[in-house]
């Protein structure tokens, strides 16, 4: 009981700063003269709020359930193209070749036909389903496979990174329909409101902080429920649970499509803000850096797998302008610190810092 009422306090806290951070963010960059948030700021807070969205998708099944998915990064970046192609259809005849029909880079490569599966995404209402579908069905068809095999532990994680890595080398190509190399870019705006006004930029920002704070209800709400003591269940005694009669691939195959519906909603809201999706987002790296951010910012918190995102982030923008050819060494060192020196993670660090400071008084009362 009291560990739950530390979750809770957690996450109100967190929400508390989403909502001060809402209000602060439009004040600051539309309502104030001097601009003391520039737009430059909103956009990189816009972005870290996606990538703390995405953490909290992989600390459902990693710190809940124990399936460690270096896969995610798949399924983000499938929300963003689902969301890239609806916003390639707006730019319409506005491209460089003014073909209402076919984006820029279709017309280079001389096709003349729009393909089937672009159909329909001139319409957000279509562009906002598929972006928890293709997600979702991917996750479902790998899990219904990989759960029903009963494939755990490291050969899980393999093959789910071998998905992402095949993924990556179809989307190079050209002949796959989705911009090859380039990617999806150059749009120009979303529900008739240009990307690149500020009021857009802020609008995005905020809505990338509700759907963060959604997220992490939605996974507490989950890992507070019934399901969410079988899924921990699941984590620390498979074998157990199965004996007891629980259908574990059942628990496992849920869990992991919400959460992969969960990147794809983070990817989503990136592409805007970004204003780019290429086949780079599939790259393994990637997958890998997500769960740094989980373990740095404390594996089964949620808070903390969304602070560890964050924090991750922000060094990175700093590092890789300062120091480049860094950053990936201080990945790496992250990475060990974390291992060897924080294994509850930043928010475990701080929370029995403050339990420490608490107990000095009244220890010190005891001794008089």
């Amino acid at each position: 009981m009291p560990r739950q009422g530390l979750i809770d306090r957690r996450l109100a806290i967190f929400l508390l700063g989403l909502f001060i951070l809402t209000v602060a963010v439009p004040v600051g960059n539309l309502a104030m003269a001097g601009k003391p948030v520039p737009t430059y700021l909103v956009a990189l807070i816009g972005k870290y709020l996606c990538y703390a969205l995405l953490a909290v998708a992989l600390d459902l099944v990693w710190g809940y359930c124990g399936i460690l998915s270096l896969g995610h990064g798949a399924f983000f970046a499938l929300g963003g193209y689902a969301m890239g192609m609806y916003l390639m259809r707006e730019i319409g005849a506005r491209g460089v070749y003014a073909n209402p029909l076919l984006p820029d880079f279709m017309v280079f490569i001389g096709w003349k036909h729009l393909p089937w599966y672009w159909w329909g995404f001139d319409h957000f209402w279509l562009a906002a389903i598929m972006v928890l579908l293709a997600p979702g069905i991917l996750a479902f068809t790998f899990g219904w496979f990989a759960f029903r095999s009963r494939v755990t532990g490291v050969y899980l994680s393999i093959i789910t990174q071998a998905m992402t890595y095949a993924l990556m080398l179809a989307f190079f190509r050209n002949e796959m329909g989705f911009g090859g190399n380039n990617g999806l870019t150059d749009f120009k705006d979303i529900l008739g409101f240009d990307l690149a006004s500020d009021g857009t930029k802020v609008g995005l920002t905020m809505l990338s902080a509700v759907a963060l704070a959604g997220g992490l209800l939605l996974s507490r709400w989950i890992t507070t429920s019934r399901l969410g003591k079988v899924l921990v269940c699941v984590r620390d005694a498979e074998s157990r649970t199965r004996f007891l009669g629980y259908r574990v691939e059942h628990y496992k195959l849920f869990i992991f499509t919400v959460s992969a519906m969960m990147a794809g909603v983070a990817g989503a809201l990136y592409v805007p803000q970004v204003g780019i999706i290429n086949p780079s987002e599939f790259s393994p790296a990637n997958s890998i850096e997500i769960v740094i951010w989980v373990a740095l910012g404390g594996r089964g918190t949620l808070v903390g797998a969304a602070l560890g995102a964050i924090i991750v982030a922000a060094a990175k923008t700093y590092l890789t302008g300062a120091l480049p050819e860094a950053w990936l060494y201080a990945l790496g060192a992250l990475f060990i610190l974390v291992t060897i020196a924080l294994p509850t993670g930043v928010l475990g660090a701080v929370e029995t810092g403050i339990g420490r400071l608490r107990r000095r008084p009244a220890a010190k009362e005891a001794e008089a």
